[in-house]
């Protein structure tokens, strides 16, 4: 195959133009095409920096369709660079099928380090960063984003979302439901840019100062909620079930030192819960 036949993934600033690499603007000056989220988002981009490189629109609602073309240009020899309006591509943007094409048609694919919001944000928010989950946009009905939040209620990881600003307090909102009016939320907003914030409060104190001031609700928001820490005392409910079934054979005190030894559990802690089980 030409080795000119290469998708490149090139990440764009989220915010301050000073942050794209000498390497992202070489690439989009080198290659056939620009497959953008937006032709006149990146036209802007592009015009910054005196780029005359022809763009092709590839978005949500035609990147299935688009993508068998592209491959095909690709296999035909031309060299194609993938952006998002901001940010790296995929990362909650376009991009996924076009990439999946390509690794099926044994097309190259190469990705460019750089910019994400999610990653930035996520560095600066003061929330353990050796474990996390990116988790995207919310549902936007509120049952599917309650539901959603529910299921992450015991995730013991940071958890880094994007969220829009007309639906951040109603998200936070249902953090306090779900989650507790304890956890703690980290949101930062318009980040690179003039009004960049990143504030943290737990979820109830969070929402109250969201809503003290309209302003801390505008712009590109990420939010980050930290990981559910789970009680040290807490009985593993492999154990719980354990004593329950022994219990009714063995009696509680037997089946208590008998559950201990297999979990390396305390056995006053098992016999406690057992008597206050009806064990």
């Amino acid at each position: 195959m030409n080795q000119a036949a290469v998708l490149y993934i090139v990440p764009t600033p989220i915010g301050n133009l000073g942050d794209i690499s000498q390497r992202a603007l070489d690439t989009l000056q080198a290659v056939d095409v620009i497959a953008c989220e937006d032709t006149r988002h990146t036209g802007k981009l592009l015009s910054h920096y005196q780029i005359g490189t022809p763009t092709w629109a590839l978005h949500d609602h035609n990147e299935q369709y688009k993508a068998d073309q592209l491959v095909s240009r690709l296999q035909e020899g031309k060299s194609i660079a993938l952006v998002s309006d901001a940010g790296t591509p995929l990362i909650s943007d376009p991009g996924y099928h076009l990439v999946n094409r390509c690794r099926e048609a044994g097309v190259q694919v190469v990705a460019l380090p750089g910019p994400c919001a999610a990653v930035t944000a996520l560095s600066a928010a003061g929330l353990p960063t050796d474990r996390f989950v990116f988790e995207g946009f919310l549902p936007a009905k509120d049952k599917a984003r309650h539901d959603k939040l529910e299921s992450l209620k015991d995730e013991p990881r940071t958890m880094v979302f994007y969220e829009s600003p007309r639906r951040l307090l109603d998200t936070v909102a249902a953090l306090v439901t779900v989650m507790g009016p304890e956890r703690r939320l980290v949101v930062s907003r318009e980040l690179t840019k003039a009004f960049e914030t990143t504030h943290g409060l737990p979820a109830e104190q969070m929402l109250a100062w969201l809503q003290e001031d309209s302003n801390r609700c505008r712009g590109e928001i990420v939010l980050m909620v930290a990981g559910h820490k789970a009680d040290a005392d807490a009985l593993p409910v492999a154990a719980q079930k354990t004593l329950s079934l022994l219990s009714a054979d063995l009696g509680l005190k037997k089946a208590s030192a008998l559950t201990a030894d297999i979990y390396g559990l305390k056995k006053n802690a098992l016999y406690k819960f057992g008597l206050e089980a009806g064990l």
